[in-house]
Order: structure tokens, then sequence, then C-alpha cells
């Protein structure tokens, strides 16, 4: 919000280009919905008060990541013109700043609403963001190719879906083709260097400090770029004194001897959530942990997350201080999070466009339902 008048003001040539973005997994915008493996099919589905889960480690993880290592932008900055070399380099000095990138922005409208947007080099770029994000190939791939990398608030807040193609006002289509947590407050999305200067985006206005959390100075910082620039401080957790409290990220269900029990326990976390909805995605996308991945697109344990979406939603259920994507004690209530923060405690159609959500296909959310219901009736 604090940068959206100065880069409106500086980027008066882009002629008012934005897009509009809805989900936070990190995907490819061509990669097909996830086919989920089921069971054998000439094997009995288990009685899920027999089943019992277990949290035995998984030998084999994936193919691991780049090995970039995240530096975090501690402030970000909105200068009212092009940054000089010498302001740069001035930046750079700063008590506590440890490295400086400037990069290009702009405003770009679909339909007549605007978002603010950074134009980046992805290589010099991917170092800024988040570690789940910079570890994500597919983002960077996303970029190069000249598409969208929509922040998952926004994606949320504008209703965008991935994969969607969307026309921006007097200017080209873009396809939203990945969406994650960027940590940039007022940033609604990346796009490549390229495409930025196609846009018409203000040409390096835009300043990422990276040093200690919470001792770089914003008077400093704006200061350096003087009149008509915005500070916002992106590590404002570590500018307070922090009071000791429980951590959100901590859902305590215990391990429970059977999936039915962990089920029935991790939705109580979620008011309006049925088990059985649990039960049934458990069901679709492992076989109740039998299938624990990794799946085709990268998703893992026996409730397929995402890794970018774990990061965000994973808890740790069973109180042992660790938030473990393979644990099913971990990943039942971690879902229970997921889905509830998607509102699915509202029911009806709330409830449908939260397991949307968990995997974008309607035919995957009428399936889900129609399991959840027959476990309804089983079990009462």
């Amino acid at each position: 919000m604090l940068m959206v008048i100065a880069v409106l003001a500086v980027t008066a040539a882009a002629g008012g280009i934005v897009v509009i973005m809805g989900d936070d997994v990190v995907r490819t915008a061509h990669e097909p919905v996830r086919r989920q493996v089921s069971p054998r099919q000439s094997q009995p589905a288990p009685r899920l008060d027999k089943l019992v889960p277990t949290a035995e480690p998984v030998k084999e993880f994936g193919k691991g990541g780049p090995g970039i290592t995240s530096t975090p932008p501690r402030v970000l900055a909105i200068a009212a013109g092009t940054v000089p070399k010498r302001t740069r380099f001035a930046l750079g000095t700063l008590k506590h700043v440890q490295k400086v990138i400037v990069v290009d922005a702009g405003a770009v409208k679909v339909s007549g609403t605007a978002l603010n947007l950074l134009a980046v080099d992805p290589a010099d770029f991917r170092s800024w963001t988040p570690q789940p994000v910079a570890d994500q190939p597919a983002v960077w791939s996303a970029l190069a190719r000249g598409e969208l990398v929509a922040d998952a608030g926004s994606m949320r807040k504008f209703g965008m879906i991935l994969g969607a193609m969307y026309q921006v006002d007097g200017g080209p289509r873009l396809r939203v083709a990945a969406s994650a947590t960027l940590g940039l407050t007022g940033v609604d999305g990346l796009v490549g260097a390229d495409l930025g200067k196609a846009l018409g985006f203000a040409p390096g206005v835009a300043v990422l400090l990276h040093g200690k959390a919470g001792k770089i100075s914003e008077a400093g910082v704006r200061k350096l770029l003087g009149k008509g620039s915005q500070v916002v401080v992106l590590d404002a957790a570590h500018r307070t004194v922090k009071q000791q409290q429980k951590p959100q990220n901590t859902v305590t269900v215990g391990r429970p001897g059977s999936y039915l029990d962990l089920y029935k326990a991790a939705a109580t976390r979620c008011p309006g959530l049925s088990w059985t909805v649990l039960a049934a995605i458990g069901q679709v996308e492992s076989g109740h942990g039998r299938n624990n991945g990794p799946s085709s697109a990268g998703a893992l344990g026996p409730m397929q997350f995402m890794p970018a979406t774990w990061k965000h939603y994973g808890v740790d259920g069973d109180g042992d201080g660790k938030t473990d994507i393979w644990s099913p004690y971990d990943a039942v209530p971690g879902a229970a999070n997921y889905l509830c923060a998607n509102g699915a405690g509202q029911g009806g159609e709330k409830l449908r466009k939260a397991i949307w959500f968990y995997n974008h296909s309607w035919d995957y959310v009428n399936k889900v339902m129609g399991i959840a219901e027959a476990y309804a009736r089983t079990y009462t």
C-alpha cells in the first residue's frame, strides 16, 4: 500500500498497465492438476479406525533445491526517480547494510484494477526471496519466459487463477504462471526485467536492502533517497520487543492411535469443518499415508502439500518441536489449518472453494465431497 503513490507517480509513461491475481502453491502454469494415485482397486479400503498413522522418516525426498542462500530484504524503498550510482554506494555503506539491489518498478492495470510490480533479473533477484521461493525453479523459469509471478496475498485478494491469461489495459496479455509468498509489502508480483522495459516501468526506482534484522536505519535510507521517496520496513517484527508466546504453528493433537481419531482431533482446530472432509482428502491424496510421494508436481507427505504451502500452513501437531511435512500427526492438522484459512469452516460454497484451493479442479472437489459423505454414513 505504501508504495502505490510513488510507483504510480513515476510510471505515468507505463500507460497505467496492471494485472489481477488466487492460491499460494508455487506451480507453473503449464503444470496440469496433479493426478492422485489411488490404492489398488483389488484391495478393499481399510477401516480408518484400524489404520495406524506412521511418522517413519522418508528416505527419498525428491530433487533438492538449487543451493541458493536466501538473503531477504529488510527494507524496501521507492525513490522519486532513478537512483544514481553514487546513492547506491552510499546506501551500501549504511550501518548494518550488507547488500543492496536496485530494480525497475511500475503499475499495470487489468480491467481498471491496478497492481504494483517489480521487474527483476531472475538470476540476480533469486536470493532476495524467502528460501522456499528461491528453491522453486518454476518461479524463475516463469520470469525468464516473460510470465507473471504473483504474490500469494494478491492472488487471493484479486481472485486470480494460476495459468490464466489476463489482458493488460492498453498492453499485452500476461499469464499468471506461478504464485509465491514474496514478503514484499505493497508489491503484488514480479515480472522479468525485459518485460518491465516493454511495459514502460520506471528504471531503477525500487531499492531493497539486506542486513542485520531490525537494525537498518529507516531514516538513513529516506535521507539518502531524498524528497518524495517512500520507505517500507519489512522486518518490523524484529524492531519491537518480542513477548513470549506459543508459536502460531503449534496445533497439538497428540499422536492418536488411528487415522479416524487423528482426523477427528485435527478437525476440532477449525470450527465448522467436518472430520470427514479431512479424511476424504487424505484418501484421495495418499490413501491415508500409503502413497506419500513426491508426486509429479512435487507435493509431499500424506496430505500432499507443496513445500512452499507447507512453509506457510504447516503445524507441529504432536508437540515434538518440528513441523514435519511427512508426519501425519503434523500433516493432517496442517491440512485443517490450510482449509480453515480459506474459509472451510463456513461450510457451503466456502467449503467447496477451500477444497478447490487444495487442488484446482472442481472434479476433485466433487470427489472429495462424495467420499466425505460416504465416511459420514459409515462412521456415524
